[in-house]
């Protein structure tokens, strides 16, 4: 009997997402995630060997019941370990709770301020105003596949 609840419990992972200021997502019986890290895209499913590994700026997706979700996630780490992946993001939001207009004015924002650093020649401005525009962008990217563009 013990062995059928376990078999139930574990027919997928769970994905825990969090970054400083809180608990962005946590579910259970996922059946795929597909991180972007700094060596690749990882695809993690249930009994995926241990994992620790430094994330890009970009989507990561959660396939579960036939159903694709899409985050936008801004550097960070991810852990699997036990059928638990853990996120510890920079920040991460759900394509739902994600501003269209926010996100597209960051990046003109972003836009202006490259141009300002490249004619002034900070370096610093420079390339924090290029990881600006990569969030910008990636908040827009996952945006717009929620809507089907």
């Amino acid at each position: 009997m013990a062995d059928e609840t376990a078999t139930v419990a574990t027919t997928g992972i769970t994905v825990q997402i969090v970054t400083p200021v809180g608990e962005v997502y946590n579910e259970k019986n996922i059946e795929l995630a597909i991180v972007n890290t700094q060596g690749g895209q990882i695809g993690i499913m249930r009994k995926h060997v241990p994992l620790l590994a430094a994330l890009t700026i970009n989507e990561l997706l959660i396939k579960s019941n036939g159903q694709t979700e899409t985050l936008a996630v801004n550097g960070g780490i991810a852990e699997f370990s036990n059928d638990l992946l853990t996120v510890v993001a920079d920040s991460a939001e759900t394509s739902g709770n994600i501003d269209l207009t926010r996100a597209e004015n960051a990046k003109e924002r972003a836009e202006t301020r490259i141009a300002h650093a490249q004619n002034d020649n900070n370096d610093a401005e420079l390339l924090r105003a290029r990881v600006a525009l990569m969030r910008a962008v990636n908040r827009i990217h996952v945006a717009a596949i929620r809507q089907g563009k």
